[in-house]
Parts: structure tokens; sequence; C-alpha cells
């Protein structure tokens, strides 16, 4: 009897339920259909289990506050001693500074994406992207350090000076401009400068590798045609990768909006009622992590849950508009290449 027929004679003589897992196992599709399905259902089950942790968690704050708890007002009252929480400032805070970042980093983003992909000779193409990567794996404490010693003094303080005299004094838009920035140079302004740093290689890395993704064929026909290379890229490239580009942003704009460490070091972290970007305030991520641990009651501790949980519902609504805006672009997009 040679080896394969020996081979063959072992697997009739095994039992019943090994026979049936070896051939389960040998259709390739179905452990892999199931290993996929399972791990879905398990990112389901974890982001239900966390909102629903936070909902439980927080229902003292939701009982005794209510909707007053999100109300957007500038006499808005946080105090522990006397049990009075509106969570408006924090909001504001965080979409203001989030704001902010993504006008800044956007164009610079968009502009270092488009340099790295289209116009950067190749030996300072890899090089300079190493570098853009390596920006974004920096921890979020140390720009929180070089912030406090270096940007702060040096850049915010004096743009915030600037920005109070000229900005600060027309009607209308000055509400949003006015000083005096503190000499240290904490304010809202600088967490959405800070913010605006950190996301900028998240912009560019991605786009970056949608441009570099759209194929040759686009490049060619369009300069072909007679377009100059500004007219390719602005007119071509960027309509064909609108949608990762627009999936890009969406990934930081969720960053600025979570990050936590950097903007508590650069904000001030003030409760005050004014709009301005000049004075200090606080984001809902920055005041969970100055406040939880020194939580004085069980409704302080509920109302610092409730923070994470409008938190964490902005994220998962601002996720789901994104998806819903990709896949409209994702849609038009070939169109408007073809045309």
């Amino acid at each position: 009897m040679n080896k394969t027929s020996s081979l063959l004679a072992n697997r009739r003589s095994a039992p019943t339920w090994i026979l049936r897992l070896r051939r389960l196992l040998n259709y390739g599709d179905r452990p892999w259909n199931f290993l996929t399905i399972a791990m879905s259902t398990l990112v389901i089950i974890l982001v239900v289990g966390v909102g629903l942790l936070m909902w439980f968690d927080s229902q003292d704050s939701r009982l005794a506050i209510g909707w007053k708890f999100l109300t957007p007002t500038l006499n808005a009252s946080w105090n522990p001693i006397t049990s009075k929480y509106v969570a408006w400032p924090f909001i504001y805070g965080t979409i203001v500074t989030s704001l902010v970042a993504i006008i800044i980093a956007l164009p610079v983003g968009l502009g270092i994406a488009i340099f790295l992909a289209e116009l950067s000779p190749d030996w300072l193409r890899n090089p300079l992207g190493w570098l853009i990567e390596l920006l974004a794996a920096i921890p979020s404490v140390v720009y929180g350090l070089w912030g406090i010693f270096v940007f702060l003094p040096v850049v915010v303080y004096p743009v915030g000076v600037f920005l109070g005299n000229t900005l600060g004094q027309i009607p209308g838009i000055g509400i949003f401009f006015k000083g005096p920035i503190p000499a240290s140079g904490s304010s809202r302004l600088a967490a959405g400068l800070i913010l605006s740093i950190m996301i900028v290689p998240t912009i560019a890395a991605l786009t970056r590798d949608v441009l570099r993704a759209i194929p040759n064929s686009q490049r060619e026909a369009s300069l072909s045609l007679g377009a100059t290379r500004w007219e390719m890229i602005w007119q071509v490239l960027i309509p064909y990768g609108l949608s990762g580009i627009l999936g890009a942003v969406i990934l930081a704009l969720g960053r600025a909006l979570g990050e936590t460490m950097a903007v508590t070091m650069v904000i001030g972290n003030s409760i005050e009622g004014t709009p301005s970007l000049l004075r200090p305030g606080y984001t809902m991520s920055s005041v969970i992590a100055n406040q939880f641990a020194e939580a004085v009651d069980r409704l302080h501790t509920s109302a610092l849950v409730e923070i994470g949980l409008v938190l964490f519902v902005m994220t998962l609504l601002l996720n789901l508009a994104a998806r819903f805006l990709v896949r409209q672009v994702a849609r038009k997009t070939p169109q408007e290449a073809r045309a």
C-alpha cells in the first residue's frame, strides 16, 4: 500500500465529526464569511455597548437637568459646588476649535498632497512623505508641550493681538475676535492652530495616496487636449478623487473633535460665556480629562459622562454624514470625469 492509499484509509477511518470539520474547512468561503461576519458584528456590539454604557451612567444628569444641559446660552454655568451644569461652553469650544483647525489644515494638506503626488522631484518625494507621516505619529502630549513653550508665545500671542486689533473692531464678526488674548497665549485660537498642525499630516498623506491611485490615462488625456499642469490637477485629478479627499477631511475632522491632551494643555481651561476665539475655554474632551478624576459627587460624574455621550453622538453623526457625502460624490465623480 503506497503513502496516498494509507492517507485515504486513515481519513475514512476518522470519526464522522472530524470528517465534517475537514469538509467545512476545505470549503474556504464558509469559514472566511463566518469570520468576517463575526468581526463586523463585534464592531457593532462594541459601538452599541459604549453608547449604552454612557447612556445609563448619565441617567442622573439627564433626569436632574434635562434639555437645559444642552441649551445654547452665553450665561452658561458649570459649578460643581452649586450643582449647576450646562455643557454649551464645551460644545461650542469643541465645534469652533475643530472648524478653525479644518479651515487652516485643508488647503495646507491639499497643497502638500498635490506637491508630493504631482510636482515633487523623485529625490525629494520619499523623504518628504516620510516626514509627513512622522508628524502624524508624534504623541499629542509632545505637541502640547511644544505649544506651551514655543508656539503660544512666538506665534499665537502675536497673531491674537493682531486679530484683536483688526477683525475685533469690525461690527458683527468682531465678537469672535474680542480680546485681549492672555499673555500666555492660551485660548481657543491656540487650540485650533495646534489641531490644524496635528491633522495636516492626515489630510496630506491620505490625499496623496488618493491622487497617486488615479490612472495616468486621466493625466495624459487632459494634457493631450492642451490643458496646463494646473488645469489638469484642479479640473481633472481633484474632481476624480473628490470622494477619497472628502474621506480624508472627515477623518481629520473626527480626530480634531476628539483630541484631548494637546488641546487641554493650550486652550486655557476656563469657563467663559464669550464666543471669542482669543479667550480661554474648554472642549468636551478637555473638561472630561480635567475634572473626571476629581468629580465631587455623583451628579458631577454623571454630567461629565453625559458630555462624553454628546461627543460620542456628534462623532457618530459626523461619520454617518461623511459616508453619505462620500457615496453621493462617488456616484457623480465618474460622470464628471468622463465629461
